[in-house]
């Protein structure tokens, strides 16, 4: 255990980081302002105009190309899932390939297969948020079908029945994210097969990168509260 040290510590670096995003933007009050909370208020803006009408089938079409674009992402993490797999089962043949390289990126089987295997479980974790987002989604619509008619839309019933469709929204929109999060990290995961040290700073790009589309990207300002009330003043004039 004393020679791989970095190795460890790399590793604990990672998980932490992803912890702590994960939790900052779900989970506290400076996350509440992030790109993902600002369109959770759209959501419900979306469901309750939806209430207003009593044709819905664009809006049936808009949540089919979010569920399509969902089922995707669960199709390709099974895919990468088999690519760990296969390089699992391929320990000797990328121990013999690395050892051919002209940098020194040799490593014992034992600990290929450890690095292998924390990348099988990524992808195990991003298919199952995958897949359940993809489960909520189809909730949703059937949600979305039993909306009640727009001249129902003052009485409690259609009130309830919003605030009902919108957390399970949110709720399908927030597993997709963490899909999504596992993703990203697993491509800071493949620098441990270089070096820990790469860990490191690949770990680190990952935060950054997608910190700043949460909180900093044009998308973010886009939409900023202060933007859309500058919008409807200009329509107002």
């Amino acid at each position: 255990m004393s020679r791989h040290w970095v190795d460890i510590t790399a590793v604990g670096f990672f998980i932490i980081e992803w912890l702590v995003y994960a939790a900052t933007l779900e989970h506290s009050a400076y996350g509440r302002d992030s790109l993902s909370a600002r369109m959770n208020r759209y959501r419900e803006v979306w469901v309750r105009r939806l209430l207003d009408r009593e044709a819905r089938m664009v809006d049936m079409q808009i949540m089919a190309s979010l569920q399509n674009g969902t089922a995707f992402f669960a199709s390709t993490s099974l895919f990468a899932l088999g690519g760990a797999l296969a390089l699992l089962h391929a320990t000797n043949d990328a121990i013999t390939i690395l050892a051919k390289l002209p940098i020194d990126l040799s490593t014992s089987p034992a600990m290929w297969e450890l690095k292998c295997v924390g990348l099988v479980l990524i992808c195990v974790y991003a298919f199952f948020k995958f897949a359940w987002a993809y489960r909520l989604f189809n909730y949703v619509a059937i949600l979305y079908g039993g909306m009640p008619p727009a001249s129902q839309r003052d009485t409690p019933e259609a009130e309830a029945h919003v605030m009902r469709t919108t957390r399970l929204f949110e709720s399908a929109g927030r597993h997709f994210n963490r899909g999504q999060r596992a993703f990203f990290f697993a491509l800071g995961y493949l620098g441990w097969f270089v070096s820990p040290w790469v860990l490191f700073v690949t770990t680190a790009a990952v935060v950054v990168v997608t910190w700043r589309r949460q909180f900093a990207s044009s998308a973010w300002a886009a939409m900023a509260p202060e933007v859309a009330a500058g919008d409807e003043r200009k329509r107002g004039r």
